[in-house]
């Protein structure tokens, strides 16, 4: 591993005591429902397990925290918190997603035009057992043709018009740039004219790395690496319209959705642990790494637009993965729906110390680093 673990207490944690996780009371006990009722969530290469993460959520859904006292007197008990130290020493980072809301349409006409696929049939999932000799080993999906899996086409083969036809269409949007960056986020709240609100989410990719068009943007001298955002990436592509499928196409990775259904409005997607995300506390790590449910404690000194001015430091659920989100001490913070939303992740880069709570059953194995 190219990072370490050192033991802390909690009266270590900067901004601990300020702290309210009282919320993530309810996303525990929907984590110990899924682990229960549908399947334990994968181990990461850091070896907490689902069945670690099981008592310990089995507690929390017998606990009504009173106020934030009592909500952190329940981490106190039950877990050992390590600060996660790179090999290299450098600190970590976190940047921020959220849910876009888009119009759409349910056939396409002059202006809404542009589709969110459902997973092609021809899709397959390839893991150890069926990767073809030489197959580069990221992929985690191909395509299926005439008895033999290749790569799955990218971007611009799907975008020149791959997949029409074949009644994969979900709905359609009026901007080309608003369906990539609901891709980069992963789901989206689809609003059609009638009022009625669709969520879709993440079902399956190309396959292809994801390849960020901001950096291709710096490196090209296009836009100043020290005001790079979502925003200004967004403004770029306005002014150069010409040029959008030129860097669209750049990221060959596309993304497949499928519905997601959640009843509570104010709770975010269902994401990739299979349960809805909540804003702010909600965590996409490295799933080579870390485990769906592990609770983290993120603090961040420079990162303070997101708490009135204050440094970032809360407590947060390990509940979403991303291509771009690779290492111990990386993550992606769910800031919630809609364009507020996406104006509060769209500024979000920021180191940050990465403190993981190991439930004390287990702490003593991670006392020298090892998981």
């Amino acid at each position: 591993m190219d990072f370490r673990l050192k033991p802390v207490a909690f009266s270590d944690l900067p901004g601990w005591t300020e702290d309210d996780p009282t919320v993530l009371f309810s996303a525990m006990a929907r984590c110990r429902d899924h682990i229960v009722t549908t399947k334990p969530y994968r181990t990461g290469s850091l070896g907490i397990t689902a069945a670690d993460l099981l008592p310990v959520f089995s507690a929390a859904a017998e606990i009504t925290p009173s106020g934030p006292l009592q909500a952190r007197a329940y981490f106190e008990n039950w877990f050992q918190p390590y600060l996660i130290e790179t090999g290299q020493g450098d600190r970590g980072f976190v940047t921020a997603y959220y849910e876009p809301e888009v119009e759409v349409r349910d056939k396409p006409d002059a202006d809404f035009r542009y589709p969110f696929y459902r997973r092609p049939d021809d899709m397959v999932d390839i893991d150890d057992a069926n990767r073809p000799k030489g197959f580069d080993p990221y992929f985690a999906f191909g395509r299926m043709r005439e008895g033999k899996i290749e790569e799955y086409p990218d971007r611009r083969a799907i975008d020149q018009g791959l997949l029409e036809g074949r009644n994969l269409e979900i709905a359609y949007a009026r901007s080309k740039v608003d369906v990539f960056f609901i891709h980069v986020q992963g789901a989206a709240r689809l609003l059609y004219s009638d009022g009625s609100v669709r969520r879709i989410t993440y079902a399956a990719k190309s396959g292809h790395r994801f390849s960020p068009i901001g950096k291709l943007l710096i490196e090209r001298g296009e836009i100043d690496p020290a005001t790079v955002s979502m925003a200004s990436i967004r403004n770029w592509l306005t002014r150069n319209p010409d040029r959008i499928d030129e860097i669209l196409w750049h990221n060959r990775s596309y993304i497949f959705f499928r519905d997601a259904v959640v009843d509570d409005p104010e709770l975010g997607p269902v994401a990739a642990a299979k349960i809805p995300i909540v804003a702010g506390r909600s965590l996409a790590v490295d799933r080579l790494i870390h485990t769906f449910g592990t609770p983290f404690f993120i603090r961040s000194d420079s990162l303070t637009h997101l708490d009135g001015g204050r440094p970032f430091a809360r407590t947060m659920l390990a509940l979403d993965t991303g291509s771009a989100i690779v290492g111990a001490a990386r993550g992606d913070i769910f800031t919630g729906s809609g364009d507020a939303a996406g104006d509060l992740a769209g500024n979000v880069r920021n180191t940050a110390d990465f403190y993981v709570f190991v439930p004390r059953s287990i702490a003593e194995r991670f006392r020298h680093g090892e998981g």
